[in-house]
């Protein structure tokens, strides 16, 4: 098993910086907050972790290369329609511009070889070194996301505690998929799956079932372990989800062990 959290970070390296038009705390808002901290204990229980510390403005890990437009990067070739939060960022979380100016063909492809391909490549080498381990491999990947979110008609609404996206629950066999809803149901959290978050281009990517590949990635709502105004964790809230989330790594493996996923 491989956690996975790609959004956690804050770090920008000076060159994005400079070119950024956001505040820091338009960065920290858009950052997944205090993830890494909720699954730091998954080695302990026998799974890889990957955590980046880069912050999603140098590049969105959770993004394919070409979900870029030409707002973004000059000269970008038309993937249809508009990417504002691409694997380049140019507007932040609130519709704000994020870029003084579009990246230069150069500098867009500087980033990804410096800060997206290796990233991909270490998940690519490690879920492969585990598949030749073992029958089945599982990829959690681990997210958060605000705690409201807008309607079509511009609504404000709470959203589900957790919400497993899992593209129509098809990236994953269907034990595990059912053995995530089950454990955060069980903990007495409200589960809506694919919604708003059906899973990125990590999870679409290592949806490969009858390979022996599964993906699942979880979102927490942020209220349940921390104040979204301050940025700070609450103390006893984070602590019981940790422990959460450390029985859903249990489960999951569990779920492995078993070696009925696939016929």
């Amino acid at each position: 098993m491989l956690v996975e959290v790609p959004h956690a970070g804050l770090a920008l390296p000076a060159e994005v910086r400079a070119l950024l038009a956001v505040n820091a705390e338009a960065v920290r808002r858009d950052a997944d907050p205090w993830v890494d901290g909720l699954y730091r204990d998954a080695p302990a229980r026998g799974a890889t972790l990957v955590v980046a510390e880069l912050s999603r403005y140098v590049v969105d890990l959770n993004r394919a290369e070409g979900d870029v437009d030409e707002w973004a990067v000059t000269g970008a070739a038309p993937v249809g329609g508009e990417h504002p939060r691409g694997v380049v960022w140019r507007e932040s979380g609130e519709g704000r511009a994020a870029l003084r100016r579009p990246l230069t063909r150069q500098e867009f492809e500087e980033r990804l070889e410096r800060y997206h391909r290796p990233y991909h490549r270490a998940l690519a080498a490690e879920l492969t070194r585990l598949r030749g381990e073992h029958r089945d491999v599982v990829l959690l990947a681990a997210h958060s996301m605000p705690s409201t979110g807008k309607t079509a008609r511009g609504d404000t609404i709470r959203r589900a505690d957790v919400v497993p996206g899992t593209r129509g629950k098809s990236t994953a066999a269907r034990p595990l998929i059912d053995a995530v809803e089950q454990h955060f149901r069980a903990a007495g959290l409200s589960v809506r799956h694919d919604d708003p978050y059906r899973g990125g281009a990590t999870t679409a990517r290592w949806s490969r079932v009858h390979e022996g590949f599964h993906a699942v990635q979880v979102e927490l709502n942020r209220d349940l372990y921390m104040d979204e105004e301050s940025g700070d964790p609450k103390p006893e809230r984070f602590a019981w989800l940790a422990s959460v989330c450390m029985g859903l790594v249990d489960r999951l493996s569990a779920v492995l062990d078993a070696g009925l996923l696939r016929g």
